[in-house]
């Protein structure tokens, strides 16, 4: 019997004033991603900026692999992107010794809107942030409360949650990440091992920052506490300096929670006892994780949120619009200001 899996069982930072609809349609999601490379002019990679309407981003890298005669492994991208959404994106084609395709058969779906050749290939992660604008329709509730919220997201961070999506349709990437680390079944592609493995660490993750929201300790320092630099990845224990604090005010650093595997807790005192009590819920999903050889890494509990703004559009709909890190949700966001439901199947 598998556990049921909601993410209702997490904690808001912020007291989520508005109702409304989001991705009514396509045109109600936008998003760009922000890229800071010089592309070269030369050699075997070729360099696509794309907008895609109504289409995930693996069926787009199909639709150019098609086009180009070449395995969907040869299609690089940065990041996926929501189906449900117009996004701009960028992907590289590797063409070694061939000229650029014709795309003239592409489906309407996908518009080229510049391209270049390039020596490297585009890997996962390699931008610097995604720009988001959001129309909600069918709003109602306190719009003046929930504007005071982004100044507030601005100055203190925003929870950074995993989103829905980490966890599939119907949080089953957990329910057979539960059945697989138990020997119900094997999963024989790669990608699903990646996938199942992922959502239950991410699982464990949403618990540890769900628990310091809880606390009220979220953004702030608790004795035992690792940090991580905004925008890094590498982690270092607490020294309580006077710096440390400035720079944690300043949003120059974070707070961070496990991302559980093998080996110690990085933390200590107070904030391991945290991790350690909240990762026991779920003992089946630390075993699998442990088997499998995944590490112990760290994730901030925190993000920075830039250029956020929520305008009213009329007396129902605003628009709000913000950038995030690459590995941040939008969603996320707009649980902390309101209680939002998708049109999008």
């Amino acid at each position: 019997m598998t556990t049921p899996f909601t993410m209702a069982a997490f904690a808001r930072a912020y007291s989520a004033p508005l109702k409304g609809q989001f991705r009514v349609k396509p045109e109600d999601f936008i998003v760009n991603e922000q890229m800071d490379i010089d592309l070269s002019g030369a050699g075997e990679h070729l360099w696509l900026q794309v907008r895609k309407t109504g289409a995930n981003t693996d069926w787009v890298a199909g639709q150019l692999a098609r086009c180009a005669q070449i395995p969907a492994s040869e299609v690089g991208y940065a990041g996926l992107k929501d189906r449900h959404a117009v996004t701009t994106q960028w992907f590289s084609l590797q063409l070694p010794g061939k000229a650029d395709p014709n795309f003239a058969d592409l489906p309407p779906e996908i518009e080229i809107l510049y391209q270049q050749r390039h020596d490297k290939k585009l890997r996962r992660g390699a931008l610097l942030s995604n720009q988001f604008i959001l129309n909600l329709q069918d709003c109602s509730g306190d719009l003046a409360a929930a504007q005071a919220i982004c100044v507030e997201i601005s100055q203190r961070g925003l929870p950074n949650y995993y989103g829905e999506q980490r966890f599939g349709h119907n949080m089953g990437n957990l329910t057979k990440a539960e059945r697989w680390f138990e020997g119900g079944f094997m999963p024989k592609q790669r990608n699903q091992r990646s996938l199942y493995l992922s959502a239950a660490r991410s699982w464990i993750f949403n618990h540890v920052l769900s628990a310091r929201i809880q606390q009220q300790t979220w953004d702030q320092r608790m004795e035992g506490d690792v940090f991580m630099f905004e925008g890094g990845s590498a982690w270092f224990a607490d020294d309580a300096s006077p710096e440390l604090m400035a720079r944690l005010a300043a949003l120059d650093l974070h707070p961070t929670g496990v991302l559980w595997g093998r080996g110690e807790l990085a933390t200590q005192a107070a904030v391991g006892e945290l991790e350690a009590t909240q990762a026991a819920q779920f003992p089946i999903f630390c075993a699998g994780l442990e088997k499998h050889g995944l590490k112990q890494e760290r994730r901030a509990l925190r993000i920075k949120v830039a250029e956020l703004q929520l305008t009213a559009l009329s007396a129902t709909s605003v628009r709000l619009s913000f950038s995030l890190p690459p590995g941040a949700y939008a969603t996320i966001l707009l649980e902390q200001l309101g209680h939002f439901s998708s049109r999008a199947n």
